[in-house]
């Protein structure tokens, strides 16, 4: 044996080349008549079946014609004939023509199916070939291994290079990924975050808007059970005048002759009266809105006259000190109720009473209409003795000159004596030492009466203005 039969290698090599042999020896084996390349593979040669179906398909397209002959009256008639007898049994032939026709159709995949099978068999034989060639290569490879032991060594040590290599560059690539990971990761749990804050604002928001719009709720129906509670009140309160009045009746004393109730003291509920045909007291607080700006500022202000106490209300929501006078103790007992200053007095005494230049504002709606025309002239020199200089005296009464006012308002209240009109009530103003004075049309006749608007500008202006009017002056 010689150093050959010894080498590992060459045992595997020869082993290798017998086996190709071998392999190469089977497929000449199965394939003895290949004579194109290194392997030939016999083919079906499918003309006569072609032959077959050109003639079946020209049988199947002569199917129903008529044969031609020679021309000529019986020959047409012929031709007719068959032509007839042809159309006739055109249902009786109609299914064997379409069997025919798929028939020829199935011959026809027949030979596309032969002819890819021929095609497949070419390609085969062309892979094989190829197989063969890679087989050749591979045995010339295998008549190289003994190379490949010499360069062992040396691939070894580039494959473990190449292998830390690609080690460090996974692990940069996995760290890189953490990062963006962890990364992304905080990005999410910021934006969470940030979305639970706004939710939890949005939710604290609207509850509190639900907690302040139930308190509103609670409030305004303590306010309504106030006013209904306060309007029982003055209707026990009337029921109990009425029966003192009757118990007075019924005792049999009767008045002394000539005396009639106290000036401006109604045998009737003022308040109700006052609800019914002068507006509720948050529309009457709205109107009186217009005096604001002409008290604003005032340290001592009188409200003559105060009622129900709106002007009073406005006063202390704008911070300036303020009192009133009235007759009526139950529109008194109201004030108070409110925790306004009012006491019952009549005008005339109280001014009289206060000193001269003690006031600096005093604010008189809806009064002098009630008093006797006699005295009007004494209670507007009252009124401007009691202001200092550059005090305010503010009149509102119904407007005469306003036509509507008769017609709707004014004989309403049955202690009215008679309306004042604003250049007499200027004039008494002038007399008693005021100055500055403004005259102020309210209450537009045409926004209680929209049927007034079809009336031409002028007229409605002239006749039907403001169906009341402020007077405005100052002491100089």
């Amino acid at each position: 044996m010689g150093p050959a039969a010894d080498d590992p290698a060459a045992i595997r090599a020869e082993e290798l080349a017998a086996v190709i042999r071998e392999v190469r020896d089977r497929v000449r084996t199965r394939y003895p008549q290949s004579t194109a390349g290194p392997v030939s593979v016999p083919l079906a040669d499918l003309m006569p079946l072609v032959h077959a179906r050109d003639s079946a398909q020209a049988k199947v397209a002569a199917i129903g014609s008529v044969n031609p002959r020679r021309g000529g009256p019986l020959n047409g008639l012929v031709q007719a004939i068959k032509k007839l007898t042809a159309r006739a049994l055109d249902w009786h032939v109609r299914e064997q023509v379409e069997f025919n026709r798929n028939t020829v159709a199935c011959v026809e995949a027949a030979i596309e199916a032969l002819n890819d099978t021929n095609r497949a068999l070419v390609e085969m034989g062309r892979q094989i070939g190829e197989q063969i060639g890679e087989l050749r290569r591979i045995e010339d490879e295998a008549r190289q291994l003994a190379d490949i032991r010499h360069h062992w060594v040396e691939w070894r040590a580039d494959w473990e290079q190449k292998l830390a290599l690609n080690e460090v560059q996974f692990l940069r690539s996995v760290a890189d990924l953490q990062g963006a990971f962890q990364h992304r990761t905080t990005l999410m749990e910021s934006n969470f975050r940030d979305t639970v804050r706004g939710q939890h604002a949005e939710f604290t928001a609207a509850l509190d808007t639900r907690a302040n719009g139930m308190q509103e709720r609670f409030w305004a129906d303590m306010e309504k059970v106030r006013l209904e509670y306060e309007r029982l009140i003055h209707a026990e309160l009337r029921v109990l005048r009425q029966r003192s009045a009757a118990g007075s009746a019924g005792s049999g004393s009767e008045a002394p002759a000539g005396t009639a109730p106290a000036p401006g003291r109604a045998a009737y509920d003022a308040l109700a009266f006052a609800a019914r045909f002068r507006g509720s007291e948050e529309y009457v607080r709205e109107k009186q809105r217009f005096y604001l700006p002409y008290f604003a500022g005032r340290e001592q202000v009188l409200d003559i006259g105060c009622g129900r106490g709106e002007f009073l209300e406005l006063m202390r929501e704008a911070g300036v000190p303020a009192r009133g006078i009235d007759l009526d103790p139950e529109a008194l007992a109201l004030c108070r109720g409110k925790g306004l200053a009012a006491e019952q007095a009549n005008l005339f005494e109280y001014l009289e009473g206060l000193a001269e230049a003690s006031l600096d504002g005093i604010f008189c709606a809806q009064v002098v209409e009630h008093l006797p025309p006699e005295r009007l002239p004494d209670f507007v020199r009252l009124a401007a003795s009691r202001l200092v200089r550059e005090g305010v005296l503010a009149i509102e009464t119904p407007n005469p000159e306003c036509l509507a006012i008769f017609a709707t308002h004014f004989f309403l209240d049955p202690t009215h004596t008679r309306p004042v009109p604003h250049p007499l009530m200027a004039f008494y103003l002038e007399e008693s030492g005021m100055g500055r004075i403004e005259v102020h049309k309210l209450s537009p006749a045409v926004e209680s009466m929209p049927d007034l608007a079809a009336l031409p500008a002028g007229l409605r202006d002239a006749f039907f203005g403001g169906l009341d009017y402020a007077v405005i002056a100052r002491r100089l």
